[in-house]
């Protein structure tokens, strides 16, 4: 096959982070080019069938305090698929609930209207919170969540019932892994920012609609290329530039947004990069497990997300707008319920939902879809790679790179837009 060439950027991975870089350059006129293996855009927040609908395969929270997603999607018109609520996280026996009032007072009023708590719990989360406020959010070393929250005598009741739900919902790392230093910054961003940030944001429409098949049409609306069911196998030297094995194409500039599983065996040919594959292959991973149900009529939740328990419990959300009855359960991490038999599994699961709910609508169809590698284990002093690496014309993008946040779909989209912003300035774009 013929090796053609491109002096614009190519893309290997169709996910988030790869569409996210993809837009922004494409939209200040540089040539895309973009590569995906999977026969469907969003890598691993995507659509799936399920005999005949369009679910997610896995279930996702946005927070108000995702700006950069948000934008792209107001910007892709798909911004009229989710919808935004005050947040208001409620399981068996607890309540939080935040009220529209300015902020900081919206989280003083909702920690003191909390239900489930004693007041000396009440006291301790707005010591914390008072206390990190004055270091900036920043520690002076990383380390365990868990052992932050033991230094700030975090009591054991207010653990799980607030604190560890949110590490584990927005680290996808129980609370005695996860980094101390990003679970600070996610509370920076949400319960400390802005009121409306701790918003919560529900997509009521398919992860594919929301976002990525639209940005796929706009980088060929503006004269990029993208493909499915194109998987690049390797990238080596060629000339000035680089060869897209697979594909069969070179290029002047590749962005890796792929898996960041996948980077150290693409990386294979570039023996300049082996330090940089070695550092993400030293990774590990952390799964999300979704349960999909459909019942023969709509089960009435008080709230779109609902706890069934707390620390690691699955969260319900109502999935009405994909089909009437459709109800998604999601638990995140590594955790014992991976080891039950699917069908153990969703039987439990409907005993807890039945127990907060009452009586449930007969079960007409169930899909439980686990992603093994869904998020990278969001450690304490995690060494995550910067967008550039030491090879001219190559960059990274995707939730696993230098930043802020952990494994999420803003983590995802803030790296590909950084990583598009990195080029631009190379190109002398302002």
């Amino acid at each position: 096959m013929a090796t053609t060439t491109t002096a614009g950027v190519a893309i290997v991975g169709g996910g988030w982070a790869g569409l996210a870089c993809a837009v922004e350059l494409a939209d200040h006129g540089v040539p895309v080019r973009l590569f995906e293996a999977a026969r469907q855009f969003g890598g691993r927040a995507r659509a799936v069938d399920w005999h005949g609908l369009r679910v997610d395969n896995g279930q996702h929270l946005m927070i108000g305090a995702y700006r950069a997603t948000l934008d792209l999607m107001r910007r892709l018109g798909t911004h009229d698929g989710i919808e935004r609520r005050p947040l208001d996280l409620r399981v068996p026996g607890f309540r939080l609930a935040l009220p529209r009032l300015p902020a900081p007072l919206h989280l003083a009023a909702g920690l003191l209207a909390a239900r489930g708590l004693a007041l000396a719990d009440k006291l301790a989360a707005a010591r914390f919170m008072r206390a990190l406020q004055a270091t900036g959010f920043r520690l002076a070393t990383d380390l365990p969540a868990a052992e932050l929250l033991a230094r700030h005598r975090q009591p054991a009741a207010l653990v799980d019932r607030l604190w560890a739900p949110i590490c584990i919902a927005a680290l996808n790392t129980p609370l005695a892994t996860a980094s101390a230093q990003v679970f600070c910054n996610v509370l920076r961003d949400s319960l400390a920012g802005a009121r409306a940030d701790s918003d919560l944001v529900f997509n009521r429409a398919d992860l594919g609609r929301l976002l990525p098949e639209a940005a796929a049409a706009r980088v060929r609306a503006r004269g990029g290329e993208t493909r499915l069911a194109c998987k690049v196998e390797a990238v080596t030297r060629a000339g000035a530039g680089y060869r897209l094995a697979g594909p069969d194409v070179e290029s002047d500039r590749v962005v890796f947004a792929c898996h960041p599983a996948r980077l150290p065996a693409l990386l294979a040919g570039l023996p300049e990069l082996a330090e940089l594959g070695r550092r993400v292959g030293a990774f590990t991973w952390q799964p999300l497990a979704t349960l999909w149900l459909r019942f023969a009529k709509p089960v009435a939740l008080p709230l779109p997300m609902l706890g069934l328990g707390d620390g690691q419990a699955p969260w319900a959300f109502e999935r009405d707008d994909i089909a009437p009855g459709v109800v998604s359960l999601v638990v995140s991490a590594d955790g014992p319920h991976l080891r039950q038999p699917p069908k153990t599994l969703r039987d439990d699961y409907l005993a807890l939902l039945a127990r907060e709910l009452g009586p449930l609508p007969t079960l007409l169809d169930w899909k439980l879809i686990i992603e093994k590698r869904a998020t990278f284990a969001c450690l304490p002093g995690l060494d995550r790679p910067g967008n550039a690496t030491a090879l001219p014309g190559v960059w990274l993008a995707g939730d696993y790179t230098a930043g802020d946040y952990p494994a999420t779909l803003e983590g995802a989209v803030r790296s590909g837009l950084a990583c598009a912003h990195r080029i631009l300035e190379n190109d002398g774009h302002d």
